[in-house]
């Protein structure tokens, strides 16, 4: 499988370049981070969050989790919590569940990216599948999402 067409499209539209990896299927962040040779750091993780019920993009890298109360300080919400499955389906109905990209204005949607992806030269994320991926300079990913940017990530609890 390939990206899909509404995602193809849009970087089209963009003009921004980027290479599609595939890779064998996997299902986590971290997995897909390691199975396609990308330091975790650079895996961006696009996390599906509801802020006063309107759906928002998180992307944090691969290793860490969204710190949820820092996304409600700086989205302004007074609630915010993860999507449902569900939920998160009927978003995007074209790609694999769990394998969104982080192209909120693809989907009418608010980005917010962490602070720690801000200084990698280049981000990897899901390209509407399991089995592939979008790495593409981390300016031209600003350039056409307008992140909110925010230290939103914290470690996994151990």
């Amino acid at each position: 499988m390939a990206i899909t067409a509404s995602i193809g499209d849009f970087l089209k539209r963009e003009g921004i370049p980027y290479r599609t990896i595939a890779h064998p299927v996997a299902y986590t962040a971290q997995e897909e981070a390691a199975i396609a040779h990308v330091p975790g750091r650079r895996w961006a993780k696009t996390v599906v969050c509801l802020a006063d019920d309107q759906p928002v993009q998180v992307v944090v890298p691969a290793d860490l989790i969204v710190d949820l109360e820092r996304l409600r300080e700086l989205a302004g919400a007074r609630v915010v919590r993860l999507g449902t499955e569900d939920e998160i389906a009927a978003l995007y109905p074209e790609c694999e569940r769990g394998a969104m990209p982080p192209f909120g204005p693809l989907y009418g949607q608010r980005v917010y990216v962490d602070t720690t992806l801000v200084d990698e030269p280049e981000i990897v994320f899901n390209a509407g599948t399991h089995t592939d991926a979008i790495r593409m300079d981390y300016r031209d990913f600003a350039g056409i999402v307008n992140p909110v940017v925010g230290a939103l990530a914290r470690q996994l609890p151990r």
